[in-house]
């Protein structure tokens, strides 16, 4: 009996690990319709939706950030909503607000909660450090609670939810810029850069043109909520967990067995959440991959967008020019799979 078991579990979890590969793949296809080049970042925002992760995207302005997700959106087949943050944005215009309604025909007035741009699948919060802290807060508390609360009235969010901020690394006058705490609720910091000669060129070929291609729907959102269970119930063996809980723990200055590079260098090292976004992460890379399970360099392949927002450099870094990158490179290089 046990043995037939274990043989449906192993069946129905590969059945389920190829249907989703066979899924992910014509979603990339999809998505390459509209954005040319950008590979690693797409695939790393993939990894995110399985993960039920949210994403900082930094680049310049003109990389396709917001056709990129509203692609996404498309071809999931998931309702999309973009946000421009600006200072004088409220908390109240992200998460919706109470308006006092009079009812035509018995003259009684009642208070009606209207939804903001909150309430969607994909939400695309673009240049979220050029809003308050207070509108900033609302969204993140968003983000982590998946609810809003107004009026002492909850209201769930959608499922699957998705949030992608985005943060222009060029000007910074007039910005609030997130603290490393609110920073961490992010799975992902990921970097966008500018495309090559011969991306730049199809680019320029495929959009300006009178046809444009039509994304089609690559999956359902009940089919992404089915993937994001599986991937959760992916095994990982212990040595895998202790290389990316140990991999995290030297991040943090003057502990014991701290390379001491990191205590020169850094301030601040990352927290619990980085071991798990570290494996949840693996797992999604090692299913994205057809595998059942995943493995240290499933880890060291998701750790720099893990771990890049979650490392604050100190003065010295900052003399010598050196980089959360710089840093994470050289732990990577130093730290040995359990």
């Amino acid at each position: 009996m046990s043995a037939s078991t274990n043989n449906t579990t192993a069946e129905d979890a590969n059945a389920a690990l190829e249907r989703m590969h066979r899924s992910f793949d014509a979603l990339k296809a999809e998505v390459a319709k509209k954005i040319i080049g950008q590979d690693e970042v797409i695939k790393m925002i993939i990894v995110c939706l399985l993960c039920r992760g949210h994403a900082l995207l930094v680049g310049v302005p003109g990389l396709a950030k917001t056709l990129l997700i509203r692609t996404l959106a498309d071809a999931l087949d998931l309702e999309f909503n973009r946000i421009q943050f600006t200072p004088d944005l409220m908390p109240s215009d992200i998460t919706g607000t109470e308006i006092l309604e009079e009812d035509a025909q018995t003259g009684k007035r009642h208070f009606r909660f209207v939804h903001g741009p909150l309430f969607a699948n994909v939400v695309l919060a673009d240049e979220i450090n050029r809003t308050p802290p207070k509108t900033q807060a609302a969204l993140l508390e968003a983000m982590q609670e998946r609810h809003i609360t107004a009026s002492g009235h909850t209201y769930e969010l959608g499922s699957p939810f998705f949030v992608l901020a985005t943060q222009n690394p060029i000007e910074q006058e007039g910005t609030y810029p997130l603290p490393e705490a609110q920073l961490d609720r992010f799975m992902l910091n990921l970097w966008l850069d500018y495309p090559s000669f011969e991306e730049e060129v199809d680019v320029v070929r495929t959009t300006t043109v009178a046809k444009e291609q039509q994304v089609n729907v690559a999956m359902s959102g009940q089919d992404l909520v089915e993937f994001q269970h599986f991937v959760r119930t992916i095994p990982v063996a212990d040595n895998v967990i202790e290389y990316a809980v140990s991999l995290v723990g030297k991040t943090r200055p003057d502990r014991e067995g701290t390379p001491e590079f990191i205590s020169n260098y850094l301030s601040y090292g990352a927290g619990p959440r980085a071991s798990q976004y570290l494996i949840m992460g693996a797992k999604a890379l090692a299913a994205l991959d057809g595998r059942l399970t995943p493995v240290a360099s499933d880890v060291d392949e998701i750790a720099f967008p893990v771990l890049r927002h979650r490392i604050v450099t100190n003065f010295n870094a900052d003399a010598e020019g050196i980089t959360a990158i710089d840093m994470i490179t050289r732990l990577l290089a130093e730290v040995s799979p359990v």
